[in-house]
């Protein structure tokens, strides 16, 4: 493997040359990877790798974690929230009139709230089937996750489960990408992107070809081994120098140009589009996925009537490394205020979080 990728990264520098060149990547497994293997140090100093909006925990809105927070404290013994591990201990902005702390789900938890982490979505009917509480299934993720939680919500319709409901912050990928070829946004002048492979799987190819079309951005769907992301990014530069932006599949053992129509097919029989929020981001139309008028029975913003607080600022800078604005030691919570065991942002939390990844393995060493 040494030998291949000293080949590829000599290809590489050849193509590069002495072009400046930007590219982002919108996936957290890709990030992970890339940082776990020490990619970033075998590149060409006139290659830049950014870590873009890819990781779903770090992009879901402050007010919607202080929401679901919100909730879990003025109704301990009244409501459950079940959520995928990550968001467990993303802390909230507010802080508790008591102690001056800013929970996290997890603290709330160790308070006595009956919160739950789960693996799938599905899991939610066993806990209301077993608790007399109302049930919250905070629904976070891409369009890798959304259609499971489609599948909770009909499953919930056929069992006629009264006390289960869903907080959807579901987002989908393509919008962001638009706003970020865009740079609508303030973020780093890219050159081309690194496309998700997880989240391709589900939508295919066509959904990125406005990239190329509209922006004339470079484009790669790659896998996660350190060789096919650096075979991609050999990809991105060789384009970007010839100026011949187009949109290339290195990941067809898994990616084809439709996607999974049965899963987004569900997807949309449950979800609609709609005007989200994202941290760093900000709004971006028609990226959320709002519970269709016809399953709002099982909507807890509607069930809970939830009215979105206010954040507070925490001084975290999650945002601006989302954009690429900054890298995670130029925050200056970083590594001091802000570290894997105390964390003041969602980025340093989440297991494909930028900061968390920056943290446990950015090295100045080469595979």
């Amino acid at each position: 493997m040494e030998s291949k990728i000293n080949l590829l990264k000599s290809k590489l520098t050849e193509i590069a040359d002495d072009n400046e060149m930007t590219f982002m990547e919108v996936c957290g497994t890709h990030t992970v990877s890339i940082f776990k293997t020490g990619l970033r140090a075998i590149l060409p100093p006139n290659i830049r790798l950014l870590s873009g909006p890819g990781c779903p925990v770090c992009v879901t809105d402050q007010k919607d974690i202080d929401s679901i927070i919100s909730i879990l404290r003025n109704s301990l013994d009244k409501v459950t929230v079940a959520t995928y591990g990550d968001m467990m201990r993303v802390p909230g902005s507010i802080t508790d009139s008591n102690s001056r702390i800013r929970s996290s789900l997890a603290d709330l938890r160790c308070d006595g709230a009956d919160v739950r982490v789960i693996t799938s979505a599905i899991q939610c009917i066993d806990i209301a089937e077993n608790t007399n509480n109302q049930v919250i299934f905070f629904g976070v993720g891409f369009e890798t996750t959304a259609p499971a939680t489609a599948i909770l919500i009909k499953e919930v319709i056929k069992k006629n489960i009264k006390n289960l409901s869903v907080y959807s912050v579901h987002k989908t990928i393509p919008q962001a990408l638009r706003m970020l070829a865009s740079n609508k946004t303030g973020a780093a002048n890219l050159d081309g992107f690194l496309l998700p492979g997880n989240v391709s799987v589900l939508i295919g190819e066509r959904p990125y070809q406005f990239i190329t079309n509209e922006y004339n951005k470079a484009c790669v769907i790659a896998g996660f081994d350190a060789l096919s992301i650096l075979a991609a990014i050999i990809e991105l530069a060789r384009q970007t120098k010839l100026k011949s932006p187009e949109l290339k599949n290195f990941y067809k053992e898994a990616v084809n140009s439709i996607g999974n129509q049965y899963a987004m097919k569900l997807l949309h029989e449950v979800f609609e589009p709609c005007d989200s929020v994202w941290r760093g981001l900000g709004t971006i139309e028609n990226s959320g996925l709002r519970i269709r008028k016809e399953f709002q029975d099982y909507d807890a913003e509607k069930r809970f009537s939830i009215e979105k607080i206010e954040a507070q600022d925490t001084g975290c800078e999650c945002g601006k490394v989302l954009l690429g604005i900054i890298t995670p030691p130029e925050c200056k919570l970083f590594g001091s205020v802000c570290t894997l065991t105390t964390p003041v942002g969602a980025c340093m939390v989440s297991g494909e979080g930028t900061c968390g990844a920056w943290f446990r393995w950015n090295r100045n060493i080469a595979l």
